[in-house]
């Protein structure tokens, strides 16, 4: 059973993304201004697979140089003409590369490009089947030999120079005296050459701290961003206005230098620029995927405004300073000002990264989004396709409640992602201590509500929510705004900004809260018994909720385990929706108070115990979650895989390449995306990999000054 999720169906859903007509209404300047922006996400979209394990690259130059030399349908019919049947060319991998065309052409290189990377693409020894800290799992933000104490140890350097984790990696390296030294490297373009001087030219050098070298180095990436940088210097001729002009000059100037410091200015102008035809974002965002949850990963994206569904959110917006009033915190736990932001419906064109979301609520700097403000966006075209249900599919659900929730679930979730990003992830006060020891908040008259005592806690100068929540930052970040959601949708008014009133709007509020629910249960996939540790942030974060509200009890949440019509394990949730009022939204109060009082006060410790507590995944009765993770891995319906078209300058036009919803579509896609420059990005990514291959070889994984 452990080994099942491992194992992916070769019927997987694909579904394309549609948009054609947000195109369409695009000017010529606004498509080439797309175009540009788009071609600067792909390419650093590359430097994911730097981020993600050591074979990730290698992975990436095979399968680029396999369909360089043959596109799907012609490596099909060459296997099948070299005596494969058709199950063995879909199962038997390693046969169909060392007999493509490609490895006829090219048989040292490819063979080579398969010895790298074929055994650990199939891996499943424990500590390689998941991202993780030392033997923990495998990661390439940290060398092989880095523990949770070094990535603690560094970040208290990070924060000891007003550096920023986000655009950084970590390796240590032992001396012959057992002594490590570490290198904090930054991403950038520039190397060790001189440079015009920029507030991180001082602060590459060497240092001692708690008695352990560090060196401030920079360069990770640098071909990668070099060419990021040259697409943003094009995008820079069509911006609309000088707030993407003056944005766009930042972020280059970012990338180049290595500077987050000026990529939070570029975030500014970002966030002032209202409204966009074109919306973008590019950089070293989401953390993820860090196991200490702090380096961000390369994500970048280039969307179409949806007006209709635009309006409705600024509907929301022109209401949210009446709605943060309902939360259940103090008005001084609260933002002094709430700083109206953008919150745009967008269908995507290109979002570059390891995944895509339904929602976003940018820039991630704290010191940003308290006094300058944000954006969110809503990405409906992904919403539309990637969060489509079939009835037949639909696990864990009574009869009674499958029509229901396939009618409402759309439009459900355009209602919790609208509050999630807006008023959860917008909303709550960090008190703070700036450098000159002024405070943000009066230490006489605020009062903990959980205590009745004064505030005995807070961030100091160079602390960040990630840096001090580390480990559970983000997943404790995502419940947070979930459980806003999941509270504010019972909001009258909320309802009819979306248009739903009398019996829709409360068939809207029960498939919110049972979608919610039956996320919990589905979360138990991502836990990983053997390390006790959850994998994806919102689904740890979905899970808790759930046990939240089963400890509301009284009858709100039932799970009962069933036999299925297979003769299998099954299990069955069901909402009492007459409680959803009673019994649940008091119950979300106390813990959404909890949340944000400790996250206002940086009380770590307490944050732990609260959420951790909730996170931990144990047989115990009356649920037996470990148990009906067993079952969820029986039923598990795998996530979809979703086709992004390419754009292509032909003159000064700009076409839109479009693919089939299909395996052969989402292949093609990938080959077009780099057609002149393939090869090339093929050598780069081996090369920068191979350069740093060091770091994760060898049984201790414990590189020394003279490897």
């Amino acid at each position: 059973m452990a080994d099942t999720q491992y194992i992916l169906p070769n019927d997987i859903g694909v579904s394309s993304l549609d948009c054609r007509e947000a195109f369409r209404l695009l000017s010529p300047t606004e498509r080439l201004y797309a175009h540009h922006l788009s071609r600067a996400a792909w390419y650093g979209g590359l430097a994911v697979l730097l981020q993600t394990s050591p074979e990730a690259p290698y992975i990436y130059a095979l399968l680029s140089r396999l369909f360089r030399a043959q596109d799907p349908d012609q490596l099909r019919q060459h296997a099948l003409a070299e005596g494969l049947t058709e199950e063995e060319y879909q199962e038997k991998l390693e046969r169909v590369i060392l007999g493509s065309e490609a490895a006829q052409q090219h048989p040292e290189e490819v063979r080579g490009l398969w010895q790298t990377c074929g055994e650990l693409m199939f891996s499943l020894e424990p500590r390689l089947r998941h991202l993780g800290l030392g033997k923990e799992g495998i990661t390439t933000y940290f060398s092989g030999n880095c523990t949770m104490e070094d990535a603690k140890l560094a970040q208290d350097f990070l924060d000891s120079q007003n550096l920023s984790a986000y655009n950084t990696r970590l390796f240590k390296e032992v001396d012959g005296e057992g002594k490590p030294h570490y290198e904090v490297r930054l991403a950038s373009v520039l190397g060790s050459e001189p440079s015009l001087d920029s507030e991180v030219t001082s602060k590459l050098k060497s240092y001692e701290f708690r008695g352990s070298p560090f060196q401030v180095t920079r360069g990770d990436y640098a071909p990668i961003l070099q060419k990021v940088v040259e697409q943003l210097e094009k995008a820079k001729a069509y911006a609309a206005n000088s707030h993407q002009g003056q944005m766009l000059a930042q972020y280059i100037e970012s990338f180049t230098q290595g500077s987050i410091e000026a990529h939070k200015r570029g975030s500014r102008f970002w966030i002032q620029d209202k409204g966009p035809i074109v919306e973008s974002y590019i950089g070293f965002i989401e953390s993820y995927r860090d196991p200490f949850g702090s380096r961000g990963e390369f994500e970048g994206f280039v969307a179409v405004v949806n007006k209709a569904m635009s309006a409705k959110f600024e509907r929301l917006v022109a209401s949210a300073e009446q709605l943060l009033k309902e939360l259940p915190w103090p008005p001084t736990f609260e933002k002094d000002k709430f700083l109206t932001p953008d919150f745009t419906s967008l269908d995507v064109l290109t979002f570059a990264g390891s995944g895509i979301p339904a929602g976003i609520n940018i820039p991630n700097y704290d010191d940003l989004r308290q006094t300058e403000g944000f954006k969110n966006v809503s990405l409906g075209n992904v919403l539309a396709v990637a969060y489509a249900t079939q009835r037949e599919k639909l696990t864990f659900l009574e009869e009674d409640d499958k029509d229901l929730y396939i009618l409402w679930k759309g439009p459900s979730f355009d209602v919790q992602v609208g509050l999630h990003e807006l008023l959860g992830h917008g909303s709550g006060k960090l008190f703070v201590q700036d450098e000159k020891g002024a405070f943000n908040f009066d230490q006489e008259t605020v009062i903990n509500p959980e205590t009745g005592e004064q505030i005995q806690s807070w961030y100091r100068s160079g602390e960040t929510w990630d840096s001090k929540f580390s480990t559970i930052a983000s997943s404790y970040e995502e419940c947070r705004a979930e459980s806003v959601g999941l509270y504010l949708c019972l909001h009258p008014q909320v309802l009819e900004i979306f248009g739903f009133e009398g019996a829709d709007a409360e068939d809207v509020i029960y498939v919110n809260w049972l979608n919610m629910v039956r996320a919990g249960l589905l979360a138990l996939e991502f836990y990983t018994p053997e390390a006790f540790n959850w994998r994806q942030a919102h689904m740890q974060a979905r899970f808790v909720i759930l046990r939240v509200l089963l400890e509301a009890g009284e009858g709100l949440i039932t799970i009962t385990p069933t036999t299925g019509s297979d003769g299998r394990p099954d299990a069955r949730v069901c909402l009492d929706r007459s409680k959803i009022r009673s019994v649940g939204k008091p119950a979300l109060e106390r813990f959404l108070r909890r949340l944000q009082v400790l996250k206002s006060t940086g009380d770590v410790a307490g944050g732990r115990a609260l959420y951790e507590g909730y996170a931990a995944v144990t047989d115990a009765p009356p649920e037996c979650f470990l148990t009906l993770r067993d079952t969820v891995l029986l039923r598990k319906e795998s996530r979809k895989l979703i086709v992004q078209p390419n754009t292509r300058l032909e003159g000064s036009d700009v076409q839109l390449l479009e693919y089939e919803a299909s395996a052969a579509g989402l292949i093609r896609s990938f080959s077009e995306r780099f057609p002149e420059d393939g090869p090339e990005l093929e050598e780069i990514l081996t090369q920068l990999a191979t350069a740093d291959a060091r770091f994760w070889k060898g049984p201790s994984e414990a590189p020394s000054g003279q490897a």
